[in-house]
């Protein structure tokens, strides 16, 4: 019965479909001017995805009539601060919207064979509260309407089927409104028809439609209703009809409450007891338990981490995970992390202090997982705690491969339904600040379709940044939904600093107008409402309250700022007990024929510039240029050598731009060979004489000769690396040296070699590396670190020194 009817359900979804986004259309061109003038910029292409705004460039598409429901669905959503801030729109329609795009691309793909009335009767509910809160034409709620009742009778044996319903184009608004009417069966006497609504008596929350009646041999009637998604048989007696509007309160006995509130209490644990406590091998560090409250008093289980470099971010991800293992069942984990993490497996040790196993991901497993996901329509449970790295995210693995004689293999972005992990982990989230990666993409697929997410860097951030906005966006979609809606929560909260004023103030009234102005915030777009805020509202209402309460108060105000529940930020200062750091600076001055060379790249450097205003991939090559003479003299003609050949490879270059410029030009115009060919020239014949190398090698002896002699050094630039292992070696010191193209195996044997103690022959007492070659290596066994050069980002030089000046270093100082 249900199969004949599959092809024309698939039908006339679609035309409400097509239906709803030519009334959406025509919604979006009202309002979507009124918000700026250039409105089609800022509030249409800045917001599209990456795929969506390349398909608008190519079909050269300037209006919303060429944009299809999908790219409409994420304006709507996108704008969805503003917007909802002109209608008056309800929290709870932003989920309606959610699900509305999950239908689009539900129905977009589905064939006659896979289409059920249960899934479609559900979906056109979804779309009939979305339209009905819209306001679109009465034509097109109708239609939605009578959908709805046509997948009611084909759900009823007893009804007979309604003609599969016409398409809809552009329908003009009729006179008089009619809706599609399921024929009325024989109602029994004192019994429901099919379509009433009805709930049980035993709990009046479960309100479902009645489907049929049952037939009965004169026994009790039985009806099948509509339940969670299925039909599902009740008796007569155990059903009531549903009346509009009852109140439903009653009186508790006082021993009744209690009751409740201890039932309430085993079956939801509160903040109250922490269940990571001593859940695994860890030293017990109060700090590290800042994260595990701050996420069980947030409405959502999602958080950044953005503590100081070596604070132990690793730790409270693992203290995180036990919390919420011990308060719901965590399935399936996914940790995203930088491939050099995953190429040392430090979060794999990691966890197993906390008696957890992670599998790796490589490209093949991965593809693997992929597949058994496309064909179980689940994540393969063998890999259901694993590891990602960041190097596996690219165009294939997002959107697929494509074979010859047209077949395909899936990409992350075209299984349905997507994988659905409890928990994310992304460590070094920093590195998906750039909306246009595949990384980004990938980690935001991940993020869109799992319960938890956690976010970790250690990245300086600063409110009302580009970055924080692109990680909270990714983060909370439902609270950082656009710019605006950002740049507005960054603004401080007027009535939360208003009630801590009162509080301070200790007037007489204080407690009221503190009160007053607290349920004022709470009334704002952006305030997000926790069992806290409910619990100083109750404090406030007590008839006196000491000062001790008092102070404790304005501290739990102050709280209550937007990012607060959203971000944990421990700095250093806020512990105490880190290591001294003893920041030393060595002068050298240039001698005189490395004067006359660097005044002779200055200006040179400053001709070309000259000529070529604009252009940016010459202006980031002479930057690059005069970076590596800053740092060395004696390794530019190398540099040179490698730029003009084209060999500069990427991950070179990532080890030298601080700003990650992503595919930076890097060969020369024809017409700058011959200035550039006499600076390699000028390098090649430098006098040898290096007193910024002598100062080095003087450092490097004196550490020698002291207990711990480990000596990290750091230049952003490969070609110094080289420089300064040749010297070294000459001198008889065992160095190594670690950059980005070291290869994995290589990078473990150089790191356990440097950690080993001195008396060891093969020991490494001096270790050379870039940023990118050290990332995700921790040496708390080193209390002495050179920067042989300094990046232009002050960031990179703190992950530098966050190598040693970590959790875990046993020195009292270390020297920079």
């Amino acid at each position: 019965m249900l199969a004949s009817h599959k092809t024309k359900m698939g039908i006339d979804m679609n035309n409400l479909l097509h239906s709803f986004t030519i009334e959406l259309r025509t919604l979006l061109s009202s309002w979507l001017p009124q918000l700026s003038a250039d409105w089609w910029k800022r509030h249409v292409l800045d917001i599209l995805t990456y795929q969506q705004q390349e398909r608008v460039k190519q079909s050269r598409i300037d209006d919303l009539s060429g944009l299809d429901l999908a790219a409409l669905l994420r304006v709507l959503d996108q704008n969805w601060y503003e917007l909802s801030s002109q209608h008056n729109w309800p929290k709870e329609a932003r989920n309606w919207l959610k699900e509305a795009q999950t239908i689009r691309n539900r129905w977009a793909h589905a064939t006659a064979a896979e289409t059920d009335p249960r899934d479609a009767y559900r979906d056109a509910d979804t779309l009939e509260r979305l339209a009905r809160m819209l306001g679109v034409g009465d034509a097109a709620q109708n239609q939605i309407a009578a959908y709805k009742q046509q997948q009611l009778a084909l759900l009823s044996p007893t009804v007979a089927p309604i003609p599969s319903l016409p398409p809809v184009a552009s329908p003009p608004a009729p006179a008089a409104p009619t809706v599609a009417a399921v024929p009325q069966t024989t109602v029994i006497q004192d019994g429901f028809a099919p379509g009433q609504l009805v709930r049980l008596k035993s709990n009046h929350a479960k309100i479902f439609p009645i489907l049929s009646v049952q037939p009965n041999s004169g026994g009790e009637c039985r009806y099948s209703v509509f339940e969670d998604g299925k039909p599902t048989n009740y008796y007569a007696s155990q059903l009531e009809a549903n009346p509009m509007f009852v109140d439903e309160r009653a009186a508790l006995a006082l021993s009744e409450f209690h009751a409740r509130i201890t039932a309430l209490l085993l079956t939801a644990p509160s903040a109250a007891n922490l269940y990571s406590l001593h859940s695994g091998r860890v030293r017990f560090v109060p700090y590290q338990y800042r994260p595990v409250l701050k996420l069980l008093r947030a409405d959502r289980p999602r958080l950044l981490i953005a503590d100081d470099v070596g604070v132990g971010k690793t730790i409270e991800a693992g203290l995180i995970l036990k919390e919420l293992q011990a308060r719901s069942e965590i399935k399936s984990v996914l940790i995203i992390c930088p491939k050099p993490l995953v190429a040392e497996g430090k979060w794999r040790s990691e966890m197993k202090r906390f008696g957890e196993e992670f599998t790796h991901l490589d490209g093949d497993t991965l593809r693997h997982c992929l597949h058994e996901t496309d064909l179980d329509g689940e994540w393969p449970r063998q890999h259901s705690r694993t590891i990602l790295p960041f190097s596996l995210f690219d165009d294939t693995l997002l959107n697929g491969k494509s074979h010859k004689r047209g077949k395909k293999t899936k990409g992350l972005l075209d299984l349905d339904p997507p994988p659905r992990f409890d928990l994310v982990i992304v460590d070094e989230a920093h590195h998906i600040r750039n909306a246009n990666t595949w990384l980004h993409q990938g980690v935001k697929f991940f993020c869109d379709h799992a319960e938890a997410v956690i976010f970790l860097t250690a990245t300086p951030i600063q409110m009302g940044n580009q970055d924080l906005f692109t990680l909270l966006n990714v983060l909370r979609p439902d609270l950082v939904i656009d710019k605006a809606s950002f740049e507005f929560m960054a603004e401080p909260n007027p009535h939360i600093h208003a009630a801590a004023n009162h509080l301070r103030s200790a007037a007489a009234d204080s407690q009221q107008q503190a009160a007053v102005e607290l349920k004022a915030a709470a009334g704002t777009f952006s305030f997000i409402e926790t069992p806290d805020f409910q619990r100083v509202l109750d404090t406030l209402a007590e008839p006196d309250i000491s000062p001790a309460t008092r102070v404790a108060l304005i501290r739990e105000v102050e709280r209550f700022s937007t990012f607060d529940s959203l971000i944990n930020r421990t700095r250093r200062r806020d512990i105490g007990n880190f290591t001294t750091r003893k920041p030393e600076t060595i002068s050298v001055p240039f001698t005189d024929a490395q004067r006359d060379f660097h005044d002779h790249l200055i200006a040179t450097a400053a001709r070309i510039f000259a000529q070529n205003h604009g252009r940016q991939a010459v202006l980031f090559m002479l930057s690059t240029l005069r970076r590596q003479a800053a740092s060395c003299l004696y390794a530019l003609a190398p540099f040179i050598d490698q730029w003009l050949d084209g060999k500069l490879d990427d991950l070179g270059l990532a080890e030298i731009n601080d700003d990650e410029t992503d595919e930076m030009e890097v060969l020369p115009p024809g017409s700058l060979q011959a200035e550039i060919e006499q600076l390699r020239l000028s390098a090649r014949i430098l006098d040898p004489a290096d007193p910024k190398l002598d100062a080095f090698r003087a450092i490097v002896r004196d550490k020698q000769a002291l207990p711990n002699n480990k000596l990290l050094v750091f230049t952003s630039f490969r070609h110094t690396l080289f420089y300064l292992e040749r010297n070294l070696l000459a001198a008889g010191v065992r160095v190594g040296v670690i950059h980005g193209g070291v290869a994995d195996e290589d990078r473990r044997d150089i790191r356990q070699r440097f950690a080993q103690a001195e008396e060891q022959a093969d020991t490494l007492d001096v270790l050379l590396s870039t940023e990118v070659g050290s990332e995700g290596l921790d040496f708390q066994f080193c209390d002495g670190m050179v920067n042989y050069d300094l990046p232009w980002n002050p960031m990179r030089i703190e992950q530098r020194i966050g190598r040693i000046d970590r959790y875990g270093q046993k020195s009292e100082v270390v020297v920079i």
